[in-house]
């Protein structure tokens, strides 16, 4: 695996789980949610990971948001290990799973939400421009929050800041 890759998703599968994600309907297909940890599911209603209907108000922040299965197999994100993707492959690799596809997947997720990251330098690109500060930014872009959140990533005034040093901001 590639060192100089920084991987550290901000919370755990169950956290995710527990914020709201892919409006409940992850575990709806193909996987087996049994397989888990018990305690991922404990207190969550089975909307919340296992609905057959995408249920907006599910997620976080109560918007639809992310691609279809259809749409991830066609751009080829889909290794035959992890039929559901990068969550069910971060589901395992934080379990301890280490696998041929870990250094992909930890490309895929630094490219959407790392340090340097393309939907990560939008949303404080688009906070910033709203001038709204981090504690008020729920409302910018809820779709690429979402978005950050289903790649375990939460918007933050510390990498606020750090986005804004790198901008030579402020």
């Amino acid at each position: 695996m590639t060192r100089d890759i920084s991987f550290d998703p901000m919370l755990t599968p169950k956290e995710m789980l527990n914020k709201g994600i892919f409006g409940g309907t992850y575990f709806a297909e193909l996987i087996n949610y049994q397989n888990y940890p018990k305690d991922w599911f404990k207190g969550l209603s089975k909307e919340c990971y296992i609905s057959d209907k995408y249920l907006a108000e599910i997620n976080y922040f109560k918007i639809k948001s992310g691609q279809t299965q259809k749409e991830w197999e066609e751009k080829g994100w889909i290794h035959e290990d992890d039929p559901r993707g990068w969550f069910e492959w971060y589901c395992k690799y934080f379990l301890g799973r280490r696998h041929q596809d870990d250094e992909r997947q930890i490309k895929r997720w630094s490219a959407f939400c790392g340090p340097k990251g393309r939907w990560r330098s939008i949303i404080y690109s688009k906070i910033y421009n709203e001038g709204c500060g981090i504690k008020f930014s729920e409302n910018v872009s809820p779709r690429i929050q979402q978005s950050l959140l289903h790649w375990s990533y939460i918007v933050n005034n510390k990498d606020f800041e750090n986005w804004k040093k790198t901008k030579k901001l402020d």
